[in-house]
């Protein structure tokens, strides 16, 4: 990572009004090669889809691309092939945050804890999340999140365990933050209707209130992003130019104050339109055939 620089920069980020489209490609792809944080790590290609099984060469060739760009890799679950991508990361050289995919179905929840504990005892994992937006869905009780975080960490004593989601949870829910290691925290101002223009002051009171909430544990961006193509949420607008200039405000708030980030996302993935609508296929750094997008 370079230096940081001697000013401090505004609340509210980089000036980027006057900025042409070529000035904004360039400087998008001046923070890109300098290397970020994190990245999430999308495997799926298109036909694919969570329940698929991913190969070793797809995972390995797509971990390749992202390799020069970033310190830390995230994944998701650890079953189906995913529990591949620590494993190749590992060998790349490349940091670890380990997901177990929780949900309502109680036999694969017992596959993914199982999973990344042995993931993680074999030296695969630097940090584990047990769940992903667990709470926001429902999916379970706080008692059956709250058991199995404890039973990953009583696997994984040496391991830093935590629970990612939305930022204002673990200020909803105490037991759930008393019972992380560190605080991982899933902060979009895109999905609460955020204008751009405000988007950065809106994430860095996201990331405050989940330092509050911590009351001292380490808290880590889990995701951020911003789509390039799709409806707009409210205020919040998809853009070429949109998606350029939040990835730039995100990378220089990261550097400025050393707030550790993992971008949403990698690559671009069909599958997600079901989730999410038409902006769910659309929040890579990288199309869906591997190509990156911001260029000229």
């Amino acid at each position: 990572m370079p230096p940081k620089s001697k000013f401090a920069r505004p609340l509210a980020g980089l000036d980027l009004s006057k900025k042409s489209n070529k000035d904004l490609i360039d400087l998008f792809n001046e923070h890109l090669d300098e290397g970020m944080h994190g990245l999430c790590f999308s495997p799926y290609m298109e036909g694919q889809e969570p329940g698929d099984q991913l190969s070793e060469e797809q995972v390995r060739r797509r971990l390749e691309i992202i390799k020069p760009h970033t310190e830390w890799v995230r994944s998701f679950s650890c079953t189906e092939g995913n529990e591949l991508i620590p494993k190749i990361a590992k060998e790349l050289g490349m940091k670890t945050l380990v997901g177990a995919w929780l949900g309502k179905d109680h036999s694969i929840n017992a596959d993914e804890i199982e999973g990344v504990i042995e993931v993680a005892k074999a030296g695969h994992a630097d940090i584990v999340a047990v769940g992903n937006e667990v709470m926001y869905r429902k999916d379970l009780t706080e008692d059956e999140l709250i058991d199995h975080i404890n039973t990953v960490k009583a696997a994984l004593p040496d391991v830093q365990v935590g629970y990612v989601d939305a930022y204002y949870e673990f200020s909803n829910r105490p037991r759930i933050t008393e019972a992380c290691d560190v605080i991982l925290a899933n902060c979009y101002p895109f999905w609460e209707g955020c204008a751009l223009e405000y988007s950065l002051l809106y994430m860095k009171d996201m990331y405050n209130r989940a330092m509050a909430a911590g009351n001292g544990k380490k808290v880590i961006i889990t995701e951020t992003g911003w789509p390039n193509v799709g409806e707009p949420f409210y205020g919040s607008q998809p853009s070429f130019e949109n998606a350029i200039k939040y990835f730039i405000q995100t990378q220089a708030w990261s550097k400025e104050d050393d707030i550790e980030i993992f971008y949403f996302s990698s690559f671009d993935e069909s599958w997600k339109i079901g989730d999410e609508g038409d902006v769910g296929a659309y929040w890579g750094i990288w199309d869906k055939e591997e190509q990156k997008k911001f260029v000229h």
